[in-house]
């Protein structure tokens, strides 16, 4: 399991989101009845052994997925592939939150997006 105290902590803007050449971070949260997988910075190939391996940290809850995209800064192929590789493994389907626009536009062209269920805020706010 990875960090869970604070998952969306960092360096960045005065605000606390990171900014455009912020470090990847990745964090799994796991609540009593979801998991949530925090991703900020640059999501990456420098970052692809954290991904699968988050991947199947993810998969073994066997808990419904949450990806909370919000401090995303740049996503390359590696992010849309971990992105797929979760949507076609889990039985339920995974909720992007927050997806800022670059990220929508890789799900849009890809069309990762029609695997994944897409919110634009933070239904339910915390973990359950």
């Amino acid at each position: 399991m990875r960090d869970t105290e604070d998952a969306v902590s960092g360096t960045g803007t005065h605000d606390g989101a990171p900014e455009l050449g912020d470090p990847a971070s990745i964090h799994l949260i796991v609540g009593a009845s979801r998991a949530r997988i925090v991703l900020s910075g640059e999501i990456d190939a420098d970052i692809g052994a954290e991904l699968s391996e988050m991947s199947a940290e993810a998969e073994a809850t066997g808990l419904p997925v949450e990806i909370d995209a919000h401090h995303i800064t740049f996503m390359d192929s590696s992010g849309v592939a971990f992105l797929a590789r979760l949507a076609t493994r889990m039985p339920q389907k995974v909720r992007i939150l927050r997806a800022p626009p670059t990220v929508r536009f890789l799900l849009d062209v890809t069309r990762i997006g029609e695997l994944l269920e897409i919110v634009d805020g933070d239904e339910g706010g915390g973990l359950d």
